[in-house]
């Protein structure tokens, strides 16, 4: 169940369903790959991203927003455009 705040009320609660979604997105891509949670990270960090496998995880969970520079690089390693990397489930 996604919490709304009436800070921004609906947008606040797209926001996060938004987010949740590209995590699932992410992780099908990863899964689609054959790569584990830790090999990717590795890959990540072979490329000059410093980034763990907790901080990952929580891409993949909605629960941190992934960073432009990693999307970058997720992008070249899947092979795929910035739409399908994106792309709302």
């Amino acid at each position: 169940m996604v919490k709304s705040h009436w800070i921004g009320g609906y947008v606040m609660e797209q926001k996060l369903r938004r987010d949740r979604n590209i995590g699932e997105n992410l992780r099908r891509l990863r899964c689609a790959n054959g790569l584990s949670q830790e090999k990717l990270c590795a890959e990540l960090q072979r490329r000059g991203c410093d980034i763990g496998r907790t901080t990952y995880a929580k891409y993949e969970s909605g629960e941190l927003n992934v960073r432009i520079s990693v999307l970058d690089e997720l992008k070249d390693i899947y092979n795929c455009t910035y739409d399908e990397l994106l792309r709302i489930l």
